[in-house]
């Protein structure tokens, strides 16, 4: 069990798709690289940059964007505020002109195909391993090895996890969810305010909610765009885009210029069962389809998963009087916490853990958040976690041609219902009566993980990937 300290804004990354672990993670290293060659001279007396991808980097690496990602790195530019329009504009003129502005200012000699290499055969220390190498005018060479362990989280080789709440004194420092639990029964709190007051030793409260609130409005964007945009998506798949459609059938009789009269229109005509799970399915489609096409996205806690709890979110503030903005903090913090104690207790990477460490532990975090919102007892939120990765375990990861694209759009819409499911069996339970406890389940995830073959962990080498015949040399 990790004992380091996460705030839930190390778990919710507003950053770039596809990946978390292939895009996100890749992009902060070179980011992390690039930051330590300033340190060691001016960048205009570097002659040389060759980034190495290994294991499910290189082997799925060009379908989750690696490559993209390390080059804007390089350039210095922020996952975070990125214009995503501009993305195949400015990896174009990479390609063709086979220059890189390094950091925004020196134009540096930089060829993709020659500079990137993918060592598909070869794995080093972790599923997901890169090596950026730099040589100096004077002789000097800079080597330096990173990890992207899930979540957009990364560490070098040598070093201490890299985390912006490490070296911190919780009020309530929480391992598992037994120690949550504790903290709830001592002090009489929810899951959600005890959250609350560890979040104030990074922040203050007027941050807290500004920074919460700015993960929601990128959530609904990124839901409403995607609701809204047809066509097909990139990688060679030729997957057409979903959402649009489905929104457009279930509001055709109705008119609605922007999200907040479309939300009100969506109350007003669809209340019905069918229509429910069918908006659910919408919700978390367009995220992942946005997601797939390198949008905008809230890694929660990844970006293959990215559409569970904002479509999980979204349910609840169209359905369930949520539209609220201290009921959508409550429904973050205690997602966000939930999501933290699994990344402790097991993994938040599918190249570790297959697919149940993604859209299972989204779906955990989703179950136990709506039934905190709806009003469950700290036993019950965490049974509705319990429930929902109960009936994700083993899941795999067998993205076809190295794309997240099938089955991970799909399995977003599961997560979902599956966390709705959950939440509602664990609302009308009596948790004491529960065989199974979060922590238990946690431990047997990560079991699991350990147990299963690394041609399920993100590789493409099993599953669907090798099933579905598509004609890319990926698969």
């Amino acid at each position: 069990m990790s004992q380091e300290r996460i705030s839930i804004f190390d778990i919710f990354k507003i950053g770039v798709g596809p990946s978390s672990s292939h895009t996100l993670g890749p992009w902060k290293a070179a980011l992390q690289f690039l930051d330590g060659l300033k340190e060691h001279g001016p960048l205009e007396n570097i002659i040389s940059i060759q980034v190495h991808l290994y294991g499910s980097l290189a082997k799925t690496g060009h379908g989750h964007g690696t490559d993209v990602a390390v080059q804007l790195g390089l350039c210095g530019e922020l996952p975070e505020t990125f214009e995503v329009e501009t993305l195949n504009r400015r990896i174009q003129a990479i390609g063709q002109n086979k220059i890189l502005l390094l950091d925004h200012a020196v134009e540096f000699p930089f060829d993709p195909l020659e500079d990137i290499h993918f060592h598909y055969s070869e794995r080093l220390n972790h599923p997901n391993g890169m090596k950026f190498w730099a040589k100096w005018t004077d002789g000097r060479e800079d080597l330096r090895t990173f990890f992207s362990i899930g979540g957009g989280f990364i560490i070098e080789e040598g070093v201490a996890e890299t985390s912006t709440s490490q070296n911190v004194k919780l009020p309530y420092p929480i391992d598992s969810a037994e120690d949550l639990a504790r903290y709830c029964r001592e002090k009489g709190m929810s899951a959600s305010e005890v959250i609350w007051e560890n979040e104030k030793v990074w922040r203050s409260e007027a941050q807290i909610r500004k920074d919460l609130l700015q993960i929601w409005e990128v959530m609904r964007t990124c839901i409403y765009r995607g609701a809204h945009t047809t066509g097909s998506l990139p990688g060679g798949l030729g997957v057409k885009r979903r959402a649009a459609r489905i929104n457009q059938k279930l509001t055709a009789s109705g008119h609605y210029e922007d999200y907040g009269s479309w939300v009100k229109l969506i109350r007003a005509t669809s209340m019905d069962f069918p229509s429910v799970l069918n908006w659910v399915s919408c919700f978390a489609l367009a995220v992942n389809e946005e997601n797939a096409d390198f949008g905008r996205v809230v890694t929660a806690p990844t970006n293959g998963a990215a559409g569970v709890i904002p479509a999980v979110l979204q349910y609840y503030v169209t359905f369930c009087d949520g539209n609220h903005e201290d009921r959508i903090i409550k429904f973050l913090l205690a997602a966000g916490e939930i999501g933290s104690i699994f990344k402790k207790g097991a993994t938040i990477s599918a190249a570790m853990g297959g697919c149940q460490a993604e859209i299972g532990v989204s779906s955990a975090m989703a179950a136990a958040a709506l039934t905190e919102c709806l009003g469950g007892n700290v036993p019950q939120v965490l049974m509705a976690a319990e429930i929902a990765m109960e009936h994700h375990l083993g899941l795999t990861c067998d993205p076809v041609a190295g794309l997240v694209q099938v089955p991970c759009i799909e399995r977003n819409t599961m997560g979902a219902i599956k966390a709705i499911t959950a939440s509602q069996l664990a609302l009308n339970s009596a948790p004491e009566h529960a065989k199974v406890t979060l922590d238990a389940v946690i431990r047997t995830m990560l079991e699991t993980a350990l147990d299963m073959n690394s041609k399920y962990k993100e590789t493409s080498d099993g599953g669907l990937a090798v099933n579905i015949s598509v004609g890319m040399p990926e698969c």
